[in-house]
C-alpha cells in the first residue's frame, strides 16, 4: 500500500509564513495560525512542504489504508487559502452559511481574504471540527 506523502515535518512554520511573497496573503495566513492554535489549542507544525496543521490523529479506512493527519489545517495556495478539515464539524452547513465569502470543496474550504469572512464563525468551525474529530479517533 502507498505511503502517506504529507507527514508531519520539523521545518519552520514561521519561515514557511514569512516566505509567502504577497504581503496580504502572508498576514492573513499569520493571522489564521493564531486563530487554529487558539481554536485548537495546538502548536502549528508543518505537514509536507505547504500545509500547516494542527494537531494529529490517526485514521484507519475499511480499505486497510491508514495514517496520520492534521486535525485541521491550511495551505497558502495561489488564488486562495486552503483550510482543510472543517467539514467534520457537526453544525458545519449552518456555520457556512453564516461564514461570509467563501468557496467550499469537498474536503476543504476556500478563503480568498480572511476580511471576507467572520473570523468568530471560522473559530467556531475549526472548534466543532476538532471536537469530533477526538471523538471520532481517540
Amino acid at each position: 500500500m502507498a505511503e502517506n506523502k504529507t507527514k508531519a515535518t520539523e521545518a519552520s512554520v514561521a519561515a514557511h509564513l514569512a516566505a509567502i511573497a504577497d504581503e496580504s496573503r502572508r498576514k492573513d495566513c499569520e493571522l489564521l495560525a493564531q486563530l487554529l492554535a487558539r481554536a485548537t489549542g495546538e502548536q502549528p507544525k508543518m505537514w509536507g512542504p505547504s500545509i500547516v496543521g494542527f494537531g494529529s490523529y490517526h485514521y484507519k479506512y475499511e480499505s486497510g489504508r491508514e495514517g496520520d493527519s492534521c486535525l485541521v489545517g491550511f495551505a497558502a495556495r495561489k488564488g486562495d487559502i486552503s483550510v482543510y478539515g472543517l467539514n467534520a464539524a457537526p453544525s458545519h452547513e449552518a456555520l457556512l452559511l453564516k461564514l461570509g465569502k467563501h468557496k467550499a470543496g469537498k474536503g476543504c474550504l476556500y478563503l480568498r481574504s480572511l476580511g471576507d469572512v467572520d473570523l468568530k464563525v471560522l473559530e467556531q468551525l475549526v472548534a466543532e471540527a476538532v471536537k469530533a474529530k477526538a471523538r471520532a479517533h481517540c
